[in-house]
């Protein structure tokens, strides 16, 4: 099985990001598509077929679940991950502990020192992929989420501890 990430091309695949959007999330969790130009995605594909993404906003907290402005604030050093999405017929076969892996070493090549997520409070299987990775919940913060309202766990994975810490 023939397994590699790519970046998407933006504008050109936002139809597609947004097609797979559709399938992997509820109506409520789809991105729009000026949403996808704000992010930087990678397609996992396996044997030629678009399985996956992922989206990361690099250099940002996530905060937006505590302020009222709705903005995350840049933080040098820090890998958001926004959105992390398997493909329903290809969910509990290895490929997002796959995605999980190719995460975190994206971003320690990249030389971030800390990875933050959130996820809904009912995504079981995403809180626990996070924890097998050594993410520790930060906070969970009630009704981040609509349609139906619904908590958010945010998680963080310290890559580079610095020396203050």
């Amino acid at each position: 099985m023939k397994t590699e990430f790519r970046k998407a091309l933006i504008p050109a695949e936002i139809r597609s990001l947004v097609a797979l959007d559709h399938k992997v999330f509820s109506r409520a969790d789809w991105f729009d598509p000026e949403d996808w130009r704000r992010y930087e995605s990678w397609w996992m594909i396996v044997d030629n077929r678009k399985i996956g993404c992922c989206a990361f906003k690099r250099h940002v907290d996530l905060q937006d679940d505590l302020r009222e402005d709705d903005e995350n604030p840049r933080l040098r050093g820090s890998l958001y991950i926004v959105s992390t999405g398997i493909l329903p017929s290809f969910r509990c076969r290895g490929f997002g502990t796959l995605l999980k892996s190719w995460q975190i070493a994206y971003a320690r090549n990249h030389k971030f020192e800390r990875i933050v997520t959130n996820t809904r409070k009912s995504n079981k299987s995403m809180i626990a992929l996070n924890k097998k990775f050594g993410f520790k919940i930060l906070r969970t913060t009630p009704a981040y989420y609509r349609e139906p309202s619904e908590p958010t766990v945010v998680l963080e994975l310290v890559l580079h501890p610095t020396k203050a810490s």
